[in-house]
């Protein structure tokens, strides 16, 4: 029998205080800290420009590209620190990020988008195979679609190939950003659904980044908020969900029935929580 107790407490992934700082100039995220249990599905949230993207980007090491840099602070990924390891080193630690904006190598089909998600890993032809039905069994569009041009299929078909290639590295923990974005609500409710089934039947670990906070709470099993580069509030998502300021900011919805966003003032939360 599973020992939950023993799961919930083990955490994989740790960032502390950790600072970031663009061009030696812009300060991105001021102080963020956030823990990830091993098989969990955890949630950053927060409007757009929070940080959430940047805070993933500095997990995978994937900041400098962009002349960012961690300038304070620590992320441990199994007891080891992160910081002076390439984006490659991580893969093979098993962390790989999917990417906002489902890139996808647009000239290469289906099929072969979601083989170069094993280019890293030394293992038998017969090993890839079975990841690859894998995938084709939790996204059977794909398997439909995989001869298919990637650069002519629908933006939730890259997405599903996106994640599917993130598979085929055997990570053990997946940063996911912004999965919904773009896509109908019906299939962001697939898109979903397929990576809690990931996480319940195949024991992949999530830290995903959403502006979605209804569907991601629903989801998820614990929550952070961020705010203008803070971290402003975390707990269980079902206790967010029935937060006042969280329904009232991110829901829409108040004591006294849904909002409309315009009614909402961002420096109302800012003044609420970070003062």
């Amino acid at each position: 029998m599973l020992d939950t107790a023993k799961t919930e407490v083990e955490t994989v992934l740790e960032v502390n205080n950790i600072e970031v700082i663009y061009n030696h100039v812009i300060l991105v995220l001021k102080g963020v800290s956030l823990g990830v249990p091993k098989g969990g599905i955890t949630a950053l949230l927060g409007g757009n420009g929070a940080g959430k993207t940047t805070t993933l980007k500095a997990i995978s090491n994937l900041l400098r590209s962009e002349r960012g840099e961690v300038t304070k602070g620590s992320i441990i990924y199994r007891g080891e620190r992160v910081q002076g390891m390439t984006p490659a080193d991580l893969v093979q630690k098993g962390v790989v990020q999917v990417m906002e904006g489902r890139h996808c190598f647009e000239h290469l089909t289906v099929e072969e988008n979601l083989l170069t998600g094993a280019y890293t890993r030394r293992a038998s032809r017969g090993d890839i195979d079975a990841d690859l039905n894998m995938v084709y069994e939790y996204f059977p569009r794909l398997k439909e679609r995989r001869k298919s041009q990637a650069g002519y299929t629908s933006g939730g078909e890259q997405q599903m190939v996106a994640i599917g290639r993130a598979l085929m590295s055997r990570p053990e923990t997946i940063l996911l950003d912004e999965p919904s974005m773009g896509l109908a609500p019906q299939l962001v409710e697939q898109i979903f659904e397929i990576v809690k089934n990931l996480n319940e039947s195949e024991g992949y670990t999530f830290l995903l980044a959403e502006q979605n906070t209804n569907v991601a709470l629903r989801f998820a099993h614990y929550g952070y908020i961020l705010e203008s580069g803070r971290i402003v509030m975390d707990g269980p998502a079902a206790d967010l969900r029935e937060n006042p300021d969280v329904k009232e900011f991110y829901l829409g919805m108040s004591d006294e029935g849904r909002k409309s966003f315009r009614d909402v003032r961002s420096y109302r939360r800012r003044k609420r929580w970070l003062a």
